[in-house]
Protein backbone atom coordinates (compact mmCIF):
# COMPACT_ATOMS: atom_id res chain seq x y z
CA UNK A 1 0.00 0.00 0.00
CA UNK A 2 1.08 3.46 -0.55
CA UNK A 3 -0.63 6.48 0.81
CA UNK A 4 -0.56 9.60 2.60
CA UNK A 5 -0.98 10.39 6.79
CA UNK A 6 -4.16 13.35 7.09
CA UNK A 7 -6.19 14.86 9.30
CA UNK A 8 -10.04 14.72 8.67
CA UNK A 9 -11.59 18.18 9.10
CA UNK A 10 -15.04 17.27 8.83
CA UNK A 11 -18.00 16.86 6.55
CA UNK A 12 -19.76 19.15 3.57
CA UNK A 13 -21.51 19.33 0.53
CA UNK A 14 -20.08 20.53 -2.87
CA UNK A 15 -22.24 20.38 -6.21
CA UNK A 16 -21.00 18.51 -9.05
CA UNK A 17 -21.29 19.95 -12.84
CA UNK A 18 -24.74 19.22 -13.23
CA UNK A 19 -25.77 20.13 -9.95
CA UNK A 20 -26.27 17.28 -7.87
CA UNK A 21 -25.04 17.53 -4.55
CA UNK A 22 -22.78 15.30 -2.80
CA UNK A 23 -21.54 14.89 0.28
CA UNK A 24 -17.81 15.14 0.93
CA UNK A 25 -15.23 14.60 3.58
CA UNK A 26 -12.56 17.00 3.73
CA UNK A 27 -9.33 15.77 4.57
CA UNK A 28 -5.91 17.52 5.72
CA UNK A 29 -3.38 15.49 3.57
CA UNK A 30 0.40 16.20 3.74
CA UNK A 31 2.78 17.82 2.61
CA UNK A 32 4.06 14.01 4.55
CA UNK A 33 8.18 14.23 5.06
CA UNK A 34 9.72 11.30 4.48
CA UNK A 35 11.85 10.18 7.79
CA UNK A 36 13.09 6.95 6.81
CA UNK A 37 13.71 4.56 3.99
CA UNK A 38 13.43 1.02 4.97
CA UNK A 39 15.60 -1.04 1.84
CA UNK A 40 15.65 -5.25 1.71
CA UNK A 41 19.40 -5.03 2.22
CA UNK A 42 19.27 -3.42 5.79
CA UNK A 43 15.73 -4.05 7.04
CA UNK A 44 14.07 -7.17 4.57
CA UNK A 45 11.52 -4.83 3.11
CA UNK A 46 11.19 -1.84 1.13
CA UNK A 47 8.77 0.82 2.57
CA UNK A 48 9.24 4.77 3.40
CA UNK A 49 8.58 6.24 6.64
CA UNK A 50 6.63 9.34 6.55
CA UNK A 51 5.74 11.83 9.62
CA UNK A 52 2.80 14.61 9.64
CA UNK A 53 2.34 17.33 11.60
CA UNK A 54 4.70 18.83 13.92
CA UNK A 55 5.51 18.49 17.49
CA UNK A 56 7.79 20.23 20.27
CA UNK A 57 10.64 18.71 21.53
CA UNK A 58 9.84 18.74 24.84
CA UNK A 59 7.47 16.06 23.86
CA UNK A 60 9.18 13.55 22.41
CA UNK A 61 11.64 10.82 23.67
CA UNK A 62 15.14 10.95 23.40
CA UNK A 63 15.48 7.97 20.93
CA UNK A 64 12.67 9.18 18.81
CA UNK A 65 14.12 12.78 18.74
CA UNK A 66 17.42 11.12 17.90
CA UNK A 67 15.74 9.25 14.95
CA UNK A 68 14.23 12.76 14.10
CA UNK A 69 18.22 14.64 14.39
CA UNK A 70 20.08 11.84 12.86
CA UNK A 71 18.36 12.37 9.22
CA UNK A 72 18.17 16.63 9.82
CA UNK A 73 14.55 16.40 9.98
CA UNK A 74 12.09 18.66 12.77
CA UNK A 75 10.10 16.83 14.97
CA UNK A 76 6.71 14.80 13.77
CA UNK A 77 3.51 14.23 14.98
CA UNK A 78 2.78 11.27 13.90
CA UNK A 79 4.93 8.28 11.95
CA UNK A 80 3.78 5.38 9.51
CA UNK A 81 5.52 3.53 7.39
CA UNK A 82 3.78 2.76 3.62
CA UNK A 83 5.45 -0.27 1.71
CA UNK A 84 4.19 -0.04 -1.69
CA UNK A 85 6.55 3.01 -2.74
CA UNK A 86 9.10 3.31 -5.65
CA UNK A 87 11.69 3.90 -2.67
CA UNK A 88 14.23 4.91 -5.65
CA UNK A 89 11.91 7.86 -6.53
CA UNK A 90 12.33 9.33 -3.34
CA UNK A 91 15.15 10.13 -0.67
CA UNK A 92 15.12 11.64 2.95
CA UNK A 93 13.48 15.20 3.48
CA UNK A 94 11.29 14.37 0.48
CA UNK A 95 8.04 16.17 0.79
CA UNK A 96 4.96 14.17 -0.85
CA UNK A 97 1.72 16.50 -1.06
CA UNK A 98 -1.84 15.77 -1.73
CA UNK A 99 -1.29 16.20 -5.51
CA UNK A 100 0.30 12.48 -5.33
CA UNK A 101 -3.70 11.90 -5.63
CA UNK A 102 -5.87 13.24 -8.40
CA UNK A 103 -9.51 13.85 -8.90
CA UNK A 104 -11.60 10.78 -9.71
CA UNK A 105 -9.68 8.56 -8.17
CA UNK A 106 -10.90 5.68 -5.86
CA UNK A 107 -9.02 5.24 -2.86
CA UNK A 108 -9.60 4.09 1.00
CA UNK A 109 -9.54 5.64 3.77
CA UNK A 110 -8.52 4.28 7.38
CA UNK A 111 -8.82 5.52 10.56
CA UNK A 112 -9.74 4.60 14.45
CA UNK A 113 -13.93 4.72 14.65
CA UNK A 114 -15.38 6.61 17.67
CA UNK A 115 -15.65 5.12 20.98
CA UNK A 116 -18.79 4.97 22.56
CA UNK A 117 -17.81 3.39 25.90
CA UNK A 118 -19.57 0.26 26.99
CA UNK A 119 -22.58 -0.53 26.06
CA UNK A 120 -25.80 -3.64 25.77
CA UNK A 121 -26.56 -5.94 23.50
CA UNK A 122 -29.28 -4.36 21.86
CA UNK A 123 -27.15 -0.97 20.87
CA UNK A 124 -23.76 -2.92 20.30
CA UNK A 125 -25.04 -5.56 18.11
CA UNK A 126 -28.84 -4.58 17.59
CA UNK A 127 -30.58 -7.25 19.99
CA UNK A 128 -34.45 -6.78 20.04
CA UNK A 129 -34.32 -7.06 23.70
CA UNK A 130 -36.53 -9.48 25.87
CA UNK A 131 -40.15 -9.35 27.12
CA UNK A 132 -43.11 -7.70 26.81
CA UNK A 133 -43.46 -3.99 27.42
CA UNK A 134 -47.35 -3.82 28.50
CA UNK A 135 -49.44 -6.27 30.90
CA UNK A 136 -47.06 -6.92 33.96
CA UNK A 137 -43.85 -5.01 32.48
CA UNK A 138 -40.73 -7.01 32.63
CA UNK A 139 -37.14 -6.05 34.07
CA UNK A 140 -35.59 -7.69 31.42
CA UNK A 141 -36.15 -5.42 28.56
CA UNK A 142 -32.63 -4.91 27.21
CA UNK A 143 -31.31 -8.16 28.68
CA UNK A 144 -29.31 -10.50 26.26
CA UNK A 145 -31.73 -13.32 27.02
CA UNK A 146 -29.75 -17.30 27.41
CA UNK A 147 -26.23 -17.19 26.93
CA UNK A 148 -25.56 -20.77 26.90
CA UNK A 149 -26.62 -24.48 28.46
CA UNK A 150 -25.78 -25.31 32.04
CA UNK A 151 -25.36 -28.81 32.34
CA UNK A 152 -23.41 -29.25 28.76
CA UNK A 153 -21.01 -27.52 27.71
CA UNK A 154 -21.26 -26.21 30.74
CA UNK A 155 -19.42 -23.29 29.59
CA UNK A 156 -19.99 -19.70 27.16
CA UNK A 157 -18.47 -20.44 23.68
CA UNK A 158 -16.08 -17.85 22.73
CA UNK A 159 -17.35 -14.62 20.01
CA UNK A 160 -21.21 -14.62 22.03
CA UNK A 161 -22.45 -11.34 21.69
CA UNK A 162 -22.71 -9.68 24.63
CA UNK A 163 -22.09 -5.94 26.28
CA UNK A 164 -18.84 -4.39 26.19
CA UNK A 165 -16.67 -2.08 24.62
CA UNK A 166 -18.12 -0.18 21.40
CA UNK A 167 -15.45 1.27 18.98
CA UNK A 168 -12.30 3.00 19.12
CA UNK A 169 -11.59 -0.11 16.57
CA UNK A 170 -9.16 0.21 13.09
CA UNK A 171 -11.73 0.79 10.71
CA UNK A 172 -11.02 0.96 6.86
CA UNK A 173 -13.63 2.30 4.07
CA UNK A 174 -13.12 1.21 0.63
CA UNK A 175 -13.51 2.95 -2.68
CA UNK A 176 -14.31 6.59 -1.56
CA UNK A 177 -14.04 8.66 -4.37
CA UNK A 178 -11.90 12.01 -4.98
CA UNK A 179 -14.40 14.88 -5.94
CA UNK A 180 -12.13 17.79 -5.42
CA UNK A 181 -8.37 18.51 -4.49
CA UNK A 182 -7.08 21.85 -2.64
CA UNK A 183 -3.17 21.99 -3.48
CA UNK A 184 -2.20 25.12 -1.99
CA UNK A 185 -4.89 24.07 1.63
CA UNK A 186 -3.34 20.63 1.53
CA UNK A 187 -7.12 19.10 1.39
CA UNK A 188 -8.74 16.13 -0.43
CA UNK A 189 -12.61 15.99 -0.87
CA UNK A 190 -13.84 12.01 -1.12
CA UNK A 191 -17.33 11.22 -1.42
CA UNK A 192 -19.10 9.73 1.88
CA UNK A 193 -17.71 9.06 5.66
CA UNK A 194 -14.96 8.15 7.01
CA UNK A 195 -13.59 6.90 9.84
CA UNK A 196 -12.66 8.54 13.26
CA UNK A 197 -13.37 11.87 14.92
CA UNK A 198 -13.05 15.60 13.58
CA UNK A 199 -9.39 16.03 14.02
CA UNK A 200 -8.62 11.97 14.07
CA UNK A 201 -5.56 10.85 12.08
CA UNK A 202 -6.31 8.86 9.35
CA UNK A 203 -4.49 6.91 6.56
CA UNK A 204 -5.31 7.58 2.81
CA UNK A 205 -4.24 4.66 0.47
CA UNK A 206 -4.00 4.35 -2.93
CA UNK A 207 -5.95 1.28 -4.07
Amino acid sequence: MSGLIGKKIGMTSIFNPDGEIIPVTVIQTGPCQVISIRTKEKDGYEALQLGFGEKKEKNITKPVLGHFKKNNISPKNVIKEFRKFNISDYKIGDEIKVDFFSEGEFIKVRGKSKGKGFQGVMRRHGFSGVGGTTHGQSDRLRAPGSIGSSSYPSRVFKGMKMAGRMGNENVTVSNLKVVKIIPDQNLIMVKGATPGAINSIVELIKK
